[in-house]
């Protein structure tokens, strides 16, 4: 495993740390809700940069200069930085010493080297350690928010049940060292600013796991993180992979500080195999809701907060089980309003499982660093990185959104006259659920109305007549169904120039073939005005 020590790190940090005084106060905790210093919602819509692979040096700085990569960031829409960072950059002094170009020559790295020395000439002879606090300070400088996510011990990919770096007591996973090398890294960052959260470890997994161990280590880690730097969120993951956290609901985490502690989950398509392509979509998305709230949704029903620190797709959008999974994705993080980091930004690495230049293809960014992989992706969940409600966000009343997951966007009316479609939903009117089951605008007497099979939805007065009550069916709780003058059954679904429209109903049986997409809708709680304006 190597010799290592715990030694200062003031020899090594000679690197000037600049980080902004525009940046938003220390978070906290209230309830769920993440909030800033004066205590309103600060809603975290991150995406994942890897920093932790042999290399050791955050990914595409031989593509792109590290300023360029964070003013990316920011024009996308992410507000936030999930930066992994191995174990042993902060506590294997070999490692920790080693300048970016040692550890690129160290793995014949040739080509990178003379990538960063044309695009990041500033960094290519800083320690590692200090490159890392440089893409931090670049991050800060574009005002983007950074949480340190512990995210192995040896530096490589993860994530495998027999890597030896899974639970505590592992062969590279001693729990001394590792709130050794958490405290190293709180006190090296405590006073950044935009550093807002220490991510732990992330996915806890093998055969050495068990609950007892983690109270008993993940307790100590958090209390160490937040003695170092008070300031931070201290964000902690469950078992099996970042899955499980069921063991919470009745026995919750000693510790002695409070509003700082945050827990994280993890969700993808593959992480139920191939249910998603195999299977009636209906049904998958309703199981996989149902078994995501008991292991780890509870913890909102309890007023913990709770942040999805990895979740993504197969942006190539040829994978049939992460579309369909990612469509139940975008509804339940709507319904729940979740903060997130999507995994990930990264378009190529450096080096990967052996691999020289290998493309990602969950990666919003292409594989030369510059331009964007899907675009239509990140508009569909631009809708996600604005919070739909939560603590300083009250500018109206709490009304609904009618939000379509398949498109990111919510039904909207230009007029009474015009058909309905779907819009930003920056721009929806609010809507009411009633006891008698119509969706009616508030304010007003109109309620939406089915007139028959396949014509547009409608907005009328009359709201007891066929056609105006709405009944949230199937087992994914999205399809939006009524009945019709001649007792047809009807969903709302949206045609190919987005008009908001009424047609039959779509895999209500068992049929794995049918894929309903465009008729899941989901009510979505709001307090946000339209054109609410960006809080951070």
């Amino acid at each position: 495993m190597g010799r290592f020590f715990f030694f200062s790190f003031l020899s090594l940090l000679w690197v000037p740390l600049i980080f902004p005084t525009v940046m938003a106060l220390p978070l906290y905790t209230n309830s769920r809700w993440i909030v800033d210093g004066e205590g309103k919602r600060v809603k975290l819509a991150c995406v994942n940069w890897v920093s932790h692979l042999e290399v050791v040096v955050a990914e595409g700085l031989s593509k792109q200069p590290v300023h360029a990569i964070s003013e990316r960031i920011k024009s996308m829409g992410f507000n936030c930085v999930r930066l992994t960072w191995p174990l042993f950059l902060a506590t294997n002094d070999s490692l920790a010493s080693l300048t970016v170009r040692q550890s690129f020559q160290n793995l014949g790295l040739s080509e990178s080297i003379a990538g960063i020395k044309a695009n990041n000439p500033s960094i290519v002879d800083l320690s590692l350690i200090q490159a890392v606090q440089a893409v931090v300070s670049s991050l800060g400088t574009n005002n983007v928010m950074v949480i340190l996510d512990n995210h192995i011990s040896k530096p490589a990919w993860c994530c495998s049940a027999s890597d030896r770096n899974g639970f505590f007591g592992d062969e590279y996973f001693n729990p001394d060292l590792w709130v050794k090398g958490l405290t190293r890294m709180a006190r090296i960052f405590n006073g950044a600013a935009n550093v807002v959260g220490m991510s732990l470890r992330n996915e806890l997994r093998g055969a050495r796991q068990n609950i007892n161990d983690w109270y008993r280590y993940m307790q100590k880690g958090a209390e160490a993180v937040h003695s170092a730097n008070s300031d931070v969120l201290v964000i902690l993951s469950g078992l099996n992979y970042d899955k499980d956290l069921s063991f919470i609901r009745d026995q919750p985490v000693d510790i002695t500080f409070t509003g700082k502690l945050v827990y994280e989950m993890h969700w993808y398509g593959f992480t139920d195999g191939k249910a998603w392509e195999s299977g009636n979509p209906n049904q998958v998305c309703g199981r996989v809701v149902n078994n995501m709230m008991r292991l780890s949704g509870f913890l909102l029903e309890q007023g913990r907060p709770l942040f999805v620190s990895e979740f993504g797709i197969d942006l190539r959008g040829t994978n049939v089980n992460d579309n369909r999974y990612f469509n139940c994705f975008m509804a339940v993080a709507a319904e729940h309003d979740l903060d997130w980091a999507l995994w990930t930004l990264v378009g190529s690495y450096y080096l990967r499982e052996g691999v020289i230049g290998s493309s990602e293809y969950y990666g919003v960014l292409d594989s030369n660093w510059r331009d964007i992989r899907n675009p239509s992706f990140l508009k569909r969940i631009s809708t996600l990185q604005s919070p739909f409600q939560g603590p300083g966000l009250e500018e109206t009343n709490r009304h609904k959104v009618i939000f379509h997951p398949l498109t990111g966007l919510c039904v909207l009316r230009k007029s009474l006259l015009e058909p309905l479609r779907l819009g930003p939903c920056t721009d929806s009117e609010a809507w009411s659920y009633t006891s008698q089951k119509t969706l009616k605008l508030l304010g007003t007497r109109y309620c939406l109305q089915a007139e028959g099979l396949d014509d547009p939805a409608a907005l009328g007065i009359i709201c007891t007549v066929p056609g105006s009550k709405w009944e949230v069916i199937s087992d994914s709780q999205m399809h939006l169904s009524t009945k019709v003058g001649n007792g047809t059954t009807v969903c709302l679904d949206v045609d190919s120039s987005n008009n908001v429209v009424t047609t039959t109903c779509k895999c209500i049986s068992r049929d794995n073939m049918c894929d309903p997409e465009s008729q899941w809708f989901k009510l979505v709680n709001s307090t946000r005005s339209s054109k609410a304006k960006e809080i951070f």
